[in-house]
């Protein structure tokens, strides 16, 4: 199971649902049942504009990528996805990272909301599950903004173990507040309470997955058709944006854009946020 306990499934839907209220926004939520499990959808915008699906990373839940993208509504009718198996409303079901299977739940899910022409919105593991929906199945696809993604290219391994995974480990053992905040140091830009009190609880009551990332290949990334945007952060030490920009250019015929957001580590500051958002908004 994804929760260790009860308990802690409550103290994080706890969080879930502050969170989705300070945003202050008119949102409904809803259930998609598909084969890989029931998938929890929070939908926010007038229905009669575009959509545009927002799928979040590892570690996160839909009300804080919603909180990421204020403006988007204005354009489009957003729908934020519960990833299955991740500290949120989704089902427990973890996929298999190296199939296809992320993105055949991503499509079903998709199709069970009856959306076509589908700008797809994917930061860190939501970029994994946005590159799987399109090798896929991109009939419904229109276009894809990829935020500091995983399956492009992974950083090196033992910067990766010394500065996140043993500080990460020992906060699990220890629950001791000065290893979560190293942690929080190395991935993101810039971080609030709320942040820190999220991934807190997550990584104290949730089995994280903690197995290697998959590289997308060559050839795969060729067949794409869909036009792609890719925002890679610069001093992301899991997924290094120059090394991203290099591959992405090598392997993706559909890439129409890509942006190094500079001085920028794995979850970007509110500022690039913005720049991000704005870019949506004008394609």
């Amino acid at each position: 199971m994804f929760f260790k306990s009860k308990e802690g499934k409550e103290k994080i839907i706890t969080l879930y649902n502050q969170k989705l209220k300070e945003l202050n926004i008119e949102y409904s939520e809803k259930s998609v049942e598909t084969k890989f499990g029931v998938t929890n959808v929070v939908i926010t915008g007038d229905t009669k504009n575009p959509p545009l699906v927002l799928i979040h990373g590892t570690g996160g839940c839909a009300p804080q990528i919603l909180d990421s993208f204020p403006n988007l509504a204005s354009k489009y009718c957003v729908f934020a996805i519960d990833v299955l198996a991740q500290p949120n409303k989704s089902a427990e079901n973890r996929l298999d990272m190296k199939s296809l299977d992320y993105g055949k739940w991503l499509i079903e899910v998709i199709i069970k909301l009856r959306l076509k022409d589908v700008t797809l919105v994917g930061f860190s593991f939501g970029g994994l599950i946005s590159l799987k929906a399109l090798e896929f199945n991109e009939t419904t696809i229109k276009q894809v903004f990829l935020i500091a993604p995983v399956y492009i290219v992974n950083g090196n391994p033992l910067v990766g173990l010394f500065k996140m995974f043993i500080p990460l480990k020992k906060f699990i053992k220890t629950n001791n507040q000065k290893h979560i905040k190293k942690v929080m140091g190395v991935l993101f830009t810039e971080y609030d309470d709320f942040a820190i009190n999220f991934m807190s609880t997550t990584f104290q009551h949730c089995n994280m997955d903690f197995s290697p990332l998959p590289i997308i290949l060559k050839q795969t990334a060729k067949n794409i058709k869909t036009p792609i945007t890719i925002f890679a952060a610069e001093k992301d030490i899991m997924f290094p944006g120059k090394r991203m920009i290099k591959r992405a250019q090598r392997i993706f015929s559909s890439l129409t854009k890509i942006v190094l957001l500079e001085n920028s580590k794995h979850v970007p500051n509110t500022k690039n946020f913005k720049v991000i958002e704005d870019s949506i908004l004008l394609s």
